[in-house]
């Protein structure tokens, strides 16, 4: 089991960056992938990226170019980089632990966090 907090969001204006964080408890960490989603307000929690225990990184097709995801097994911490955010980028960013299935739907992940704000307004 892996127990997962993020943190790291907050207000930022359009064209900002900021760097999300995701720390792992558990001594299993490094086998596991672990993913990004986010969930906007009436909307659904949608895929953002994922990093899997190789380092091979899985965007959605939107953030490509924008977002960089990273892991540092050392320090039992995902990263994600957010560059060029707009405001269509305001959500509660969380990240969960890939334990099934596709990369891309949130069904294959456990044990997620409780969420950071990310907000993009001027």
């Amino acid at each position: 089991q892996v127990q997962l907090v993020e943190s790291g969001g907050g207000l930022v204006q359009p064209g900002g960056s900021l760097r999300l964080s995701c720390v792992a408890s558990g001594r299993t960490f490094s086998t596991y992938a672990i993913g990004w989603f986010r969930q906007a307000p009436g909307k659904e929690r949608e895929f953002v990226a994922t990093i899997s225990w190789t380092r091979s990184t899985y965007y959605a097709d939107s953030m490509k170019g924008r977002f960089t995801i990273s892991r540092d097994n050392a320090k039992n911490t995902v990263y994600l980089q957010m560059n060029s955010l707009k405001p269509e980028d305001t959500a509660v960013y969380y990240c969960a632990a890939h334990n099934r299935g596709t990369y891309y739907h949130r069904s294959s992940y456990d044990n997620w966090g409780q969420g950071t704000q990310v907000t993009v307004s001027s």
